[in-house]
């Protein structure tokens, strides 16, 4: 189904075109290629404000989620009854906090959004976590239970 990619934001230069080739490849990798998917590209201000509004946190994240589906267990694949439920959600993704990390870190910004993409995308499907490495195990077990052959094109 349709993948929308909004860059709402110009505090860095995006190219659409690799984030749809790679978050399409994980649809399809999770099995999710049949639901809509929304990617909203935000600034630290804007992500600031939808982190205080929606989490009570006044500061800029990497990404936040809206499920569409909203009472998944963790790792369920929604079974829509109606053409117009196929649909995971909403993911935003601060691009501006992502790239500034990816800066300090020295790593790749593409590759770094590929995964953020993916961990909100797990949000999505109902997994939770409260530290980083709860998420890290998360996200590793779902990639290993999904595919033994994962390629995202660099």
């Amino acid at each position: 189904m349709t993948l929308v990619i909004k860059n709402l934001q110009r505090a860095v230069p995006l190219r659409r075109a690799w984030l749809r080739r790679d978050s399409q490849t994980l649809r399809q990798i999770l099995g999710l290629a049949r639901f809509d998917l929304a990617l909203i590209c935000v600034d630290d201000q804007r992500m600031q404000s939808l982190n205080g509004r929606y989490r009570g946190q006044e500061t800029a994240t990497d990404v936040l989620s809206f499920p569409f589906h909203q009472d998944l267990r963790a790792g369920d694949i929604p079974k829509p009854l109606y053409q117009d439920e196929y649909n995971l959600g909403d993911i935003f993704l601060g691009v501006e906090y992502i790239y500034r990390q990816c800066q300090i870190q020295r790593q790749d910004f593409y590759s770094v959004l590929t995964v953020t993409t993916l961990h909100g995308i797990c949000h999505l499907l109902g997994y939770r976590h409260s530290t980083e490495a709860e998420w890290k195990q998360t996200s590793l077990s779902l990639l290993l239970q999904d595919s033994e052959d994962l390629t995202i094109n660099q």
